[in-house]
Order: C-alpha cells, then sequence, then structure tokens
C-alpha cells in the first residue's frame, strides 16, 4: 500500500481524507493530544483494519470521535444530566466520556463491552475532517501497537508508513499525551488520566474516582474497559526504569543503576528534571520538562522515548508527585517502563 501524505494547509486534504474514511480507509490525523488512526467508526470492517494496521489486541476498545454534540443521541441510549455537564466544561477538549451505547455502534469498537467511548476533538483539522466523513470516526493512537503514541507526523510516518491509506500532517500536538477517559457508569470513574484532571471534573459533578489501574498493572482476567490501561504500553524499544523517593534518593538510585549498567557495556541515559538536572553533572541526560508543571512534561514524554529510545539501551526517569496533572505523566511513564522500579 502506498500511503498518501497531506498537509493540513493543502486544499484537498480534508476532502481528499473525508472519502478516504467513508469508503472504509484509514487515515491518520492530527489531534490536540496525539495522532489518531481513524476509520468509520460505525463500518465493522473498516474498524476491524485498525487493529490489523497496529498489530493492536481486539480486547481493547476505541474511542469515537464527533464533531456534533447531537452524535450522541445516535451513539449512546441516552445522555446522562452529568455527561451533559461536562459537555459544557470541557468540549472539545481532551475529555473522553463512556456511557451505555446504541446498538448502531459496532462491537468491534467496543471490544463486546455495552459502553462507548466518545470525545470531541480540539482540532480545527480533526473537526473538519469528521464533518467532511459524515460518521463518527474510530481512532486509537496512530502507531504500532505497544510504542509510544505519536505526537508529529514523522512519528506516524515511522509506524504507518505502507500499512494505512494517508497521514495528514498539522504539526506537534499541544497536549502530547492522550485524553482523559471517564466513565459514567455508576460513580464516574477515571479509567485513564489525561489533561483533563480529577480535580477539574470534581469542580463540576462533584465526586470522582481514579481507577486502581491508573498506577498499577490490571488484575488477572479484567477487563479492558478503556485504552492505555494494559500492563505495557507506550514502550520504546530501550528498557525504562522508573525512580521514586525523595529527590536526592532517586538522583542515588539512578546513579547507581546507571554505573551498573553502563559498567556492563549498557548505553545509558537520564530523563530529569528542570529541578534535578543538577544531579546528574558528568553523566548523559536530558531534561524532559517542570515537575511543578507536569505538562511540560506530558508534552514531552513520548517524543523523547521515541527519540532517545532508539538510540541508547537504558532510560531512567524520575517518578512524580500524582496529583493534578502528574497523574497522566505517571501513568504514561510506569506503563513504558512496565512497572520496572529501582
Amino acid at each position: 500500500m502506498i500511503t498518501k501524505h497531506y498537509k493540513t494547509s493543502d486544499k484537498n486534504a480534508i476532502s481528499d481524507c473525508g472519502a478516504i474514511i467513508r469508503r472504509g480507509g484509514l487515515v491518520a490525523f492530527p489531534t490536540e493530544t496525539v495522532y489518531g488512526l481513524g476509520a468509520n467508526g460505525l463500518d465493522a470492517k473498516a474498524v476491524a483494519s485498525i487493529f490489523a494496521a497496529k498489530g493492536r489486541p481486539n480486547d481493547k476498545p476505541l474511542i469515537l470521535h464527533i464533531a456534533d454534540q447531537s452524535t450522541l443521541n445516535e451513539l449512546w441510549k441516552d445522555v446522562p444530566v452529568t455527561a451533559l455537564k461536562l459537555i459544557d466544561a470541557f468540549w472539545p477538549g481532551p475529555l473522553t466520556l463512556i456511557y451505555t451505547k446504541s446498538n448502531i455502534v459496532p462491537d468491534e469498537v467496543t471490544a463486546s463491552l455495552t459502553t462507548a467511548a466518545i470525545r470531541m476533538p480540539d482540532h480545527e483539522a480533526a473537526l473538519a475532517l469528521i464533518k467532511s466523513a459524515q460518521v463518527p470516526i474510530a481512532a486509537p493512537s496512530a502507531n504500532l501497537s505497544g510504542k509510544p503514541s505519536p505526537t508529529c507526523a514523522e512519528h506516524v510516518s515511522a509506524d504507518m508508513d505502507g500499512r494505512i491509506d494517508a497521514i495528514i500532517d498539522g504539526g506537534a500536538c499541544t497536549c502530547g499525551v492522550e485524553s482523559t477517559v471517564l466513565s459514567l457508569v455508576g460513580t464516574p470513574t477515571i479509567l485513564r488520566p489525561g489533561a483533563v484532571t480529577r480535580e477539574m471534573l470534581s469542580s463540576v459533578i462533584g465526586e470522582v474516582k481514579i481507577a486502581d489501574a491508573v498506577l498499577s498493572p490490571l488484575k488477572e482476567n479484567e477487563k479492558v474497559l478503556s485504552p492505555g490501561m494494559k500492563y505495557k504500553h507506550y514502550a520504546p524499544d530501550a528498557e525504562v526504569f522508573t525512580a521514586s523517593g525523595t529527590p536526592c534518593e532517586v538522583a542515588e538510585k539512578i546513579k547507581a543503576a546507571y554505573a551498573e549498567y553502563s559498567k556492563n557495556g549498557k548505553k545509558c541515559i537520564i530523563f530529569s528534571t528542570a529541578s534535578t538536572q543538577g544531579f546528574y553533572d558528568g553523566l548523559r541526560h536530558v531534561t524532559i520538562g517542570d515537575d511543578k508543571a507536569p505538562l511540560t512534561m506530558c508534552a514531552e514524554l513520548f517524543s523523547m522515548l521515541r527519540k532517545y529510545g532508539s538510540e541508547y539501551d537504558i532510560i531512567f526517569a524520575e517518578a512524580i508527585d500524582s496529583s493534578h496533572e502528574g497523574l497522566a505523566y505517571m501513568n504514561r511513564l510506569l506503563r513504558a517502563s512496565g512497572f520496572r522500579m529501582i
């Protein structure tokens, strides 16, 4: 397959790619979170081709992307008041809502669950593509399964060239991590954290729980209720290790492990923060962002895992506080490391 490449500035990009979606093809497109790999969300065969292109297990549900709130009435059995409050506060934006699906949503989208995950992206090209396609677009991240999610078109090309019909290049994504996923079945529960935090959600609807699997592996035989819940995910070619403790304790752990692995011939690098980079003078390290502003770290994590994961054997990264936006960062980092701690 020859993959067509478009810029968002190309006058025919949206209409051409909307037509590709309508006829059952696959298009990678930019959003404010990461690049998505889109297919007609009402076409079971097209949705199945997403799993084939990514090498993705079919027990993982997909998110339906819409451009008009009224589409919810078609995709869910009903729209709860809680959802309307959240939509008013956070859509379009990086928040996915899960509720009971209608009969028109194929089982291939939901991994045979009785619920459907839906969001409205806050990105001009994404919204234009959905409108052009005239169908909800089912889209996971546009990467090979298990690899770091793509935050620019170059990442998509590296994984998907020759596997899909088209890629729309919209530049770098602003959030850098996938949307928050909130289940509205029973007590609202975060299944995957993102830029819309628990604290932000609680200010609108009251109590919000966090699923145990956000910062720990899924239990044996536990169902995958949301993308991003698998044990190991977002992983580069390099081995990733997470260190926790006070800043001084973390630095000592990392420096000791760095010395040990280097002695055994492994090429190592450290992901430090703006406040800890001074601990690693004389060692290979790169600053990933400011731990006092975790979204800066979220925005860089996937691109740095891709860049340095191909150049080094071992990546050491520091754990940060998991409140507010730090929860999204730690969720991605722990899964990228397969929960390997030092």
